[in-house]
């Protein structure tokens, strides 16, 4: 497996810690149109020895997803694609969640020894905080999950074809929370059987899935049980834990929650997965009060030992 990261920001203080904890490379959010703004992250990062490893948030589809795309979003997406072949990177992550991304409706919950965790409870959804989508609480018609999985369908084949001549996987992350609908808007992919759905709909290995094990977790699911099912198709692991159900939960540490995390690195080398695996979602710790709720540095640093330490002990 390849230990990777989030950095925010993605500057020469946690370039340079990254690297020092061993982390491999990179996973940096949609860089803008173009083959040269992602060769200019790759030289950035490249001055630390890590590597770009995929592109994940904030691209250009939320029309894709509602089916009213007039055609320059798949246009887009399709060159994003062609773009990452060309430029050697082989894993986009996107999620099918119309109108905003993960959601949070507290930013501040305790956890071990006074750090900081988000957490979500459906009845305080008025108050619900979308981290890192661009486009938080977009106002349109409603989507049924009928429409959502036809829009997917479409969009893959589509795009499916592009990533395998670009050599590319595109990696579907779970709904967060997993519920099958929230303020309104109808969610698909909030289930194993969705995923399993998912795969079947343009078979290839360039359809492949993003295990966000937190996410998975949520749902309430064996998460080695998990793994096993899905295991061919994983492509990407975003590696957390939460306490709670898709109505109620918080984050943890990796190393505080009540998945087996040891159990779940072990199953993901069964299964032959060598993608990369990266911390998600982190606690805030002491003096960290102006950094990104689940994306401060601290926590992440607690992370990358951990999960070295789990890789070499399975």
């Amino acid at each position: 497996m390849i230990l990777g990261t989030v950095l925010t920001p993605c500057d020469e203080r946690n370039m340079t810690l990254a690297a020092q904890c061993g982390v491999e490379g990179v996973v940096y959010r949609y860089p803008g149109r173009g083959v040269d703004a992602i060769r200019e992250v790759q030289a950035q990062l490249d001055d630390y020895d890590l590597k770009l490893l995929a592109i994940e948030g904030f691209l250009p589809f939320e029309s894709l997803i509602r089916g009213v795309d007039d055609g320059t979003e798949l246009q887009a997406m399709k060159d994003l694609v062609k773009d990452m072949g060309q430029a050697g990177v082989p894993l986009l992550c996107y999620n099918w969640m119309s109108g905003t991304d993960w959601v949070r409706t507290t930013l501040d919950a305790p956890e071990r020894g006074g750090a900081r965790v988000t957490a979500f409870d459906l009845n305080d959804a008025v108050n619900a905080v979308s981290l890192t989508d661009q486009a938080d609480r977009v106002e349109f018609d409603r989507v049924s999950a009928q429409e959502l999985w036809q829009n997917l369908e479409s969009f893959l084949r589509e795009l499916v074809p592009v990533a395998e001549e670009a050599g590319v996987k595109l990696a579907m992350h779970p709904d967060d929370p997993p519920l099958p609908e929230f303020n309104g808007r109808a969610r698909i992919m909030n289930c194993v059987e969705s995923f399993e759905r998912l795969v079947q709909l343009v078979p290839s290995s360039s359809n492949a899935i993003c295990f966000c094990q937190g996410s998975f977790a949520t749902m309430g699911v064996d998460i080695p049980e998990t793994i096993q099912a899905l295991g061919s198709h994983i492509a990407y692991v975003h590696f957390r834990d939460v306490d709670g159900g898709p109505t109620s939960f918080r984050e943890t540490f990796h190393d505080n929650g009540p998945t087996d995390m040891a159990a779940a690195i072990r199953v993901l080398k069964q299964v032959g997965f060598q993608g990369p695996i990266r911390p998600d979602h982190v606690p805030q710790l002491f003096g960290e009060d102006d950094g990104d709720p689940g994306y401060t540095m601290l926590g992440r640093l607690f992370a990358f030992g951990y999960i070295r330490g789990l890789l070499d002990a399975s």
